[in-house]
């Protein structure tokens, strides 16, 4: 079928005969109660409209973008999975079968079980040895007898398809199982406790005694644990010393401080499956790590996602523009010097973004739990920039950012990481074969705090300009106790007047020309025989580090093989965080907000030791306190009367 007019202008009359093409396909193919998924830009093929609304949205906003398959209304895939829908059901049936939800095609993409042109299956089929659908055996006949129970995959599958298919009560539109991840999402966007949620759960079954509810939110979880992606709880130090993980995994009080892996004499009640209780002790720290592996291979398990992990190289135009990662410098030089890995375009190249928040912000608790991010690169620009796109790799809890002791949460993620390098067996739905996997981490997204704990390279410090390095210029106050940075007239044409303005700036006349860029590999070079030492316990005041010759290096054969060690672009700033920083601060002070303004004695004093602006020292009365002169335009009840500090 012709798709040439969907790019066509929308006031042309090829274009609005090729719209009643589509909706003739769609309700003849894929209607529920004379409804479609309307596939207009804002609908994108979520909202059911009726035949009238869709043909008004796509006039009026157009189809949405790079929808050439019609798999939500009736087209079949090349790959024959479950999300295709079948028009051969009767139109009375059909609502019965598939469901708007496709739960189905998610438990088949889930499991890696697809149907092989069957669509769905009556709610009351029972598995046997007669019908083999995705490799698994069932009985068209209803009657079950396997030669032996299903492995526990299938076992895993089979109870969730039931689930899927047993209604909540007669005449539902939910099944047990979406009412089930329906209400859980609920759960986890408005941040219920599980208390809550039980209550909620009682409170259901009491006022509906006929709908089949689970009874609290442990049971839930328990239904909806089998579909997979769960994670791991990784205890760690208190003091981030260590991680009772791998060959530690055993050890009951930390290497390096001593201090115990369990509360004191604290333990916590579990209910054990027989019903009775239980104790156990109950860890003082633990990190949440979600494996990477599977989530990557999750992403080859649906036709959807497997085709759109190939567009930065199958779909992706070349214009010469930044349009995506793909077009960058970095991307094609990585490209380069791995062209084993740039050969197949399912290989997934990752970005890390890394920040910590405060979980308890209207408590006023002082907490810091960090997060560990990763971006999948290889999607389209306007899918790979999504939340749900997003994979989650770690939740660092504690009282306090782990700062330069993030290595040691990072281990775990590090380790699977240079797995994934070698490539991991995984199944790609849509090409229906096996291949190697790999994934590469390009880049790390943060601000300059987590930069300085990625990096090893302090940002707060004389030198703190990564770019700059030892040509950073640099002047410690002596007053606010800080170091101010300047010199910025560097990157300014000879002849510029700013140059030689010496009261107005920083008291100097500026002859000096941009400083060479520092690379990654310089500084990689420079930070590499540097020891850190991990904890925060028995630290010294000021942090002494120490030098190794590289002949005591642990990890030298690790980092030859490690392919992010030389990227020409190995860390990023969120420029959006740091300029809502800087935003602050500004506004901060031209309000004259109280603790928040940065024009105090102290930053006053300074003008006075470096000898410019003058009408800015402060003034010392007889009763030997200071007066703030108000020569200031954020003061001045009038924008003339702050003209000259305008000007500047």
């Amino acid at each position: 079928m012709d798709r040439s007019c969907m790019k066509l202008s929308r006031v042309n009359n090829a274009y609005r005969n090729g719209v009643q093409t589509f909706l003739n396909f769609a309700f003849q193919n894929a209607s529920q109660e004379n409804m479609i998924l309307c596939s207009c830009k804002k609908c994108g093929n979520i909202n059911w409209h009726f035949r009238e609304v869709v043909y008004k949205h796509l006039i009026v906003d157009g189809f949405i973008r790079g929808y050439k398959k019609w798999i939500f209304h009736g087209e079949c895939t090349s790959s024959g999975t479950s999300s295709t829908i079948n028009s051969t059901y009767p139109d009375n049936d059909y609502h019965q079968y598939v469901r708007q939800d496709d739960m189905e095609g998610m438990l088949r993409d889930a499991f890696n079980m697809h149907s092989h042109g069957e669509q769905s299956f009556p709610p009351d089929f029972i598995a046997s040895d007669d019908c083999n659908i995705g490799g698994n055996v069932f009985c068209e006949t209803g009657a079950s007898a396997p030669d032996e129970e299903p492995n526990e995959e299938a076992a895993k599958f089979y109870n969730l398809f039931n689930e899927m298919n047993e209604e909540i009560y007669e005449g539902s539109k939910y099944s047990k199982l979406s009412f089930c991840i329906h209400l859980f999402h609920l759960k986890c966007l408005g941040g219920w406790t599980g208390n809550s949620f039980t209550m909620l759960l009682e409170f259901l079954r009491e006022m509906f005694p006929f709908v089949k509810i689970p009874q609290s939110c442990q049971d839930m979880k328990r239904l909806i644990k089998d579909l997979g992606l769960g994670y791991d709880k990784i205890h760690s130090c208190p003091n981030d010393c260590m991680l009772y993980w791998g060959d530690q995994k055993n050890q009951q009080s930390c290497h390096v401080c001593g201090k115990s892996r369990w509360m004191n004499g604290n333990t916590e009640d579990v209910n054990s499956d027989e019903g009775g209780a239980q104790l156990r002790k109950k860890p003082v720290k633990v990190l949440r790590y979600f494996p990477l592996i599977p989530r990557l291979q999750r992403l080859f398990m649906s036709s959807k996602t497997a085709d759109s992990i190939r567009w930065h190289n199958d779909q992706r135009i070349d214009d010469g523009l930044l349009r995506h990662p793909a077009n960058s410098l970095a991307w094609k030089s990585f490209d380069s010097k791995f062209p084993s890995f740039a050969s197949n375009p399912r290989n997934v190249r990752l970005g890390l973004a890394a920040d910590g928040f405060n979980p308890f912000k209207i408590m006023s608790t002082s907490y810091s739990t960090w997060l560990i991010v990763l971006v999948p690169y290889n999607l389209p620009p306007w899918i790979c920039m999504k939340q749900s796109l997003f994979i989650l790799s770690m939740i660092i809890p504690g009282k306090k950012g782990p700062g330069n002791d993030i290595d040691i949460y990072l281990w775990p993620f590090i380790k699977k990481l240079k797995h994934l390098w070698s490539g991991v067996e995984t199944y790609d739905v849509l090409r229906k074969e096996n291949f190697n996997l790999c994934a590469a981490l390009l880049w790390t997204i943060n601000d300059f705090p987590a930069y300085t704990s990625l990096l090893g390279w302090s940002t707060k410090g004389r030198y703190a300009c990564p770019c700059c390095a030892a040509q950073t210029c640099s002047k410690w106050l002596y007053n606010g106790k800080k170091f101010s940075y300047m010199g910025h007239h560097r990157w300014l044409y000879g002849n510029h007047k700013f140059r030689f303005q010496r009261t107005l700036f920083n008291s100097t006349e500026e002859y000096r020309g941009a400083p060479e860029q520092t690379v990654g590999s310089e500084i990689l070079f420079m930070l590499k025989d540097i020891n850190f030492s991990y904890g925060k316990m028995n630290q010294p005041p000021n942090r002494q580090t120490k030098r190794r010759s590289r002949d005591e290096s642990d990890d030298e054969s690790d980092e030859e093989d490690d392919p992010n060690e030389h990227n020409i672009l190995r860390h990023n700033l969120d420029v959006m965080h740091i300029e809502k920083n800087v935003c602050e601060n500004i506004i901060g002070t031209i309000l004259n907000v109280d603790g928040k303004s940065k024009d105090n004695l102290q930053s006053r004093l300074d003008l006075v030791d470096m000898r410019i602006r003058r009408d800015l020292h402060p003034q010392v009365l007889p009763n030997g306190k200071y007066r703030l002169p108000c020569n200031t335009p954020y003061l001045y009840p009038t924008p003339e009367q702050g003209a000259r500090y305008y000007q500047t």
